[in-house]
């Protein structure tokens, strides 16, 4: 399975970012779709989660900012970013855990946001 994220890139403190991230094959086995995101010199963290049955869930320093949601036609899970902040500033990793245990990884795109 390969996964494509792309959307990236520099922004404004304030302004908005969508993440996408493709799946090569279909979600529908999929039981747990995730960002998370590495900043310099810090451990990845998970920023977003989206299960199954969509039920969702953040980490505390984006909650009421960042969205997660899942396209399953297009294979797709999105990342809408809103109220940017400096500190938000990290590549992005999407993730996905199917069913039977295999988790995968996408390439990981760079958010960077100026003060």
């Amino acid at each position: 399975v390969q996964l494509q994220a792309s959307g990236g890139g520099l922004v404004q403190a304030g302004g908005s970012l969508r993440l996408s991230c493709a799946a090569s094959r279909s979600v529908f086995s999929i039981s747990v779709m995730a960002w998370y995101r590495q900043a310099p010199g810090k451990q990845r963290e998970l920023v977003a989660t989206i299960i199954s049955s969509g039920s969702t869930n953040y980490a505390d320093s984006v909650k009421g900012r960042f969205t997660i949601s899942r396209d399953n036609a297009k294979n797709t899970v999105h990342l809408q970013m809103n109220s940017l902040r400096p500190e938000d500033t990290a590549v992005y990793y999407c993730n996905v855990d199917y069913a039977n245990g295999a988790t995968y990884w996408g390439q990981g795109t760079q958010v960077t946001v100026s003060s």
